[in-house]
């Protein structure tokens, strides 16, 4: 089966309405304003496409989120049926501060193909490679620098890694340094991290380290489109994230979930720049006129691009 290749504009409508929802509270300084523009823009384009669609990861359970929660219906309840996995605002910070890197995010997927991840950690590592074996949750730092050396015909000092600047990655990072890899340290957004390694022009050799698990998900999504190799290993910290992953169907707390686990079949993924980062440029406004650039993938059709488009408000 595949997703009609019509629903790549409407998608790409949609996060580039939340961008714009956003972009109006950049440097405002109010991180909830920012994020509930972005998540009411996001909901009402939803609704207005025609399709039987499922939030699988949004901004959380319905009680601590009103809107766009896990389980909310969207669309017009005609049409195919969608898994549709959210993060309105992957960067509330950035956008609240006038930082580099804020986006709006979107993954769609035919139905039951897209993993409903709970909000917990993710241990994560990626790399642009499809082969298996290569890097490993499993394998310790050393030996996925090593490998991943010798399969780019590279020396460890060569590589460039990126990872979350936190003081959890405080060993990774000492190690990485005792190995003389260049290191990416970002301060937030692990979604565009992750997508850093799928083209050569990031300069990303490998993402690794502990970020969000639907952050996870929303990654994979777009990395499938890219030939990219992804793992990722949730961790439970707690008798009550047990609980919610067990409700998720989510038996066995020490999986270590391969891409094709994560996200399977067709799929459509939009990140609309906010604030410029690495991935995307932002929203730049001349008269009543607006740039948006958004990174969109259709793994059927190989899309990749990253679009720019005017917009008049």
């Amino acid at each position: 089966m595949s997703i009609d290749k019509k629903y790549i504009d409407l998608f790409h409508k949609v996060s580039v309405k939340a961008a714009l929802a956003s972009y109006k509270f950049v440097g405002k300084k109010d991180k909830i304003a920012a994020d509930k523009a972005a998540v009411d823009s996001m909901r009402s384009e939803l609704n207005k496409i025609n399709m039987k669609g499922e939030v699988v990861i949004g901004e959380g359970e319905l009680d601590n989120a009103p809107m766009l929660y896990i389980g909310e219906k969207l669309g017009t309840l005609n049409g195919p049926e969608f898994d549709i996995a959210v993060d309105p605002l992957e960067g509330t910070n950035f956008a609240a501060n006038n930082l580099p890197g804020a986006l709006s995010v979107i993954a769609v997927s035919e139905k039951s193909n897209l993993f409903n991840a709970p909000e917990t950690y993710m241990d994560k590592i990626s790399i642009n490679a499809t082969e298996k074996g290569i890097v490993d949750l499993d394998n310790t730092l050393k030996k996925n620098i090593e490998n991943l050396a010798d399969y780019k015909n590279k020396k460890p000092a060569d590589l460039t890694a990126c990872l979350l600047d936190r003081p959890r990655h405080k060993k990774k990072i000492e190690e990485l340094k005792k190995m003389n890899v260049k290191l990416k340290l970002i301060s937030d957004g692990d979604i565009s991290g992750a997508l850093l390694v799928s083209d050569k022009k990031y300069n990303i050799d490998i993402f690794m380290g502990i970020g969000g698990g639907p952050e996870g998900v929303l990654a994979a999504s777009a990395l499938d489109s890219f030939d990219c190799f992804f793992q990722g290993r949730f961790i439970f910290e707690s008798d009550k994230d047990k609980m919610r992953a067990k409700k998720m169907g989510i038996n066995d707390y020490n999986k270590k979930y391969e891409l094709n686990e994560i996200i399977s079949g067709d799929s459509i993924f939009c990140a609309t720049g906010i604030t410029s980062g690495d991935l995307v440029n932002g929203i730049q406004i001349k008269d009543n006129e607006y740039l948006v650039e958004t990174l969109i993938t259709h793994k059927n059709s190989k899309f990749r691009k990253r679009l720019k488009s005017i917009n008049k408000f």
